[in-house]
């Protein structure tokens, strides 16, 4: 299950997609990630849909490493399509008991379920054609306005940054502690909540040691290399847009106008 999460992690590959400038690749997924709300049809999950599948094309990751991801959002997703389906009020399809499965109800939990699956998937597409250097760097380009208001924007980007890449390395430390603790004749798969609960203890205990202990060697060796923030610093590889961004841009703004056109037609039309 842990190996399944794929936010944070980089795919190396040669595809338009990963020679796209970061930017371009974090503003596109912001857009993407923001449209998804903008509509309620199935005319604009379409529209999503066939973006999205173009870009996994472009970026030439394989759909089965990517899609491997869901199994970690499965319980969080069942959780939301439940509530949506018997909680939303509207005119009634099914009742049993004390529950009943509305119209609106079902439709909300579909088109629910269906804008989980495409945001952790837009969001992984982004950092899995994307090293931490580089979001790194284009999360503080894009926010260097919010100088002006005083914000440490290096620091901020430069944490970020950390966090995705420690998300990987802290996912393969955990597994093999668990490995570890299951060798010695832990069980983490039996008995009740309160039980499993308590096994979880031979896991967060060495965990935490261990994430405090690379915290700890991080902020030494960067230290040690007189690191001092990002003020006076320059750049290896200074982030220049280039003629393929452009066509990028240009096609976000298309798609994002197209999305709104069929939400807006659509919900004015049939009333969905």
């Amino acid at each position: 299950m842990l190996r399944d999460i794929t936010l944070g992690q980089y795919y190396q590959a040669d595809s338009i997609i990963h020679k796209l400038d970061p930017r371009t690749k974090l503003i596109g997924t912001f857009v993407y990630l923001v449209s998804l709300f903008l509509f309620r049809n199935v005319a604009g999950f379409l529209a999503a849909t066939v973006f999205l599948v173009s870009m996994i094309k472009l970026s030439r990751v394989p759909f089965k490493f990517m899609v491997r991801g869901m199994k970690s959002i499965v319980v969080i997703m069942m959780i939301t399509v439940v509530f949506n389906m018997f909680l939303t009020p509207g005119e009634p399809l099914l009742k049993f008991w004390r529950f009943t499965i509305t119209d609106e109800g079902l439709k909300n939990a579909v088109f629910t379920a269906i804008r989980l699956i495409y945001l952790i998937i837009g969001a992984s597409l982004m950092t899995l054609t994307t090293t931490p250097n580089q979001l790194t760097d284009a999360l503080e380009n894009l926010m260097n306005p919010l100088k002006v208001f005083k914000l440490p924007v290096h620091e901020v980007a430069m944490m970020m940054s950390i966090a995705l890449r420690f998300i990987p390395i802290l996912l393969d430390e955990t597994d093999k502690i668990m490995r570890a603790q299951t060798a010695r004749g832990a069980d983490f798969e039996h008995g009740n909540l309160v039980q499993r609960a308590k096994s979880l203890v031979p896991i967060l205990v060495p965990l935490f040691v261990s994430a405090f202990r690379r915290a700890n060697d991080l902020a030494m060796a960067m230290e040690a290399r007189c690191y001092s923030g990002g003020e006076g610093r320059t750049k290896m590889k200074p982030l220049r847009y280039e003629k393929r961004d452009t066509i990028s841009f240009i096609i976000i703004v298309f798609y994002l106008a197209a999305v709104i056109v069929l939400g807006r037609i659509t919900i004015g039309k049939f009333g969905l």
